[in-house]
């Protein structure tokens, strides 16, 4: 079998219209340029004041109990039940009086 030679790129633009070409249609060159239609933005709706989202930290071995808790307590009917619930649960129920100094 004959080996082809490689013909591409190299053979069809020179260098500098190669560059030209990667420049005005993916680097946003001015020539060719395209039109876009925005989109139509949503109306902004209010956001909820009674809360706020937050990121906390847990160990994994932490948050492998509440995930176990969690799923106990699906199995007892509390269909509704989520992470963030459980630990509001636990909130309304923690005397901070006990709380050891070295947790």
């Amino acid at each position: 079998m004959k080996r082809r030679e490689a013909t591409g790129v190299n053979e069809i633009l020179e260098e500098d219209e190669v560059s030209a070409v990667l420049r005005d249609t993916f680097y946003g060159g001015n020539s060719g340029k395209r039109s876009r239609v925005k989109a139509k933005k949503k109306p902004k709706q209010k956001k909820p004041d009674h809360y706020d989202v937050i990121c906390i930290s847990l160990y994994k071995e932490d948050l492998a109990q509440l995930d176990k808790m969690v799923a106990k307590l699906k199995k007892q009917g509390h269909r509704r039940i989520s992470r963030s619930a459980l630990i509001r649960f636990a909130l309304d129920q923690v005397d901070i009086g006990d709380f050891p100094r070295a947790y």
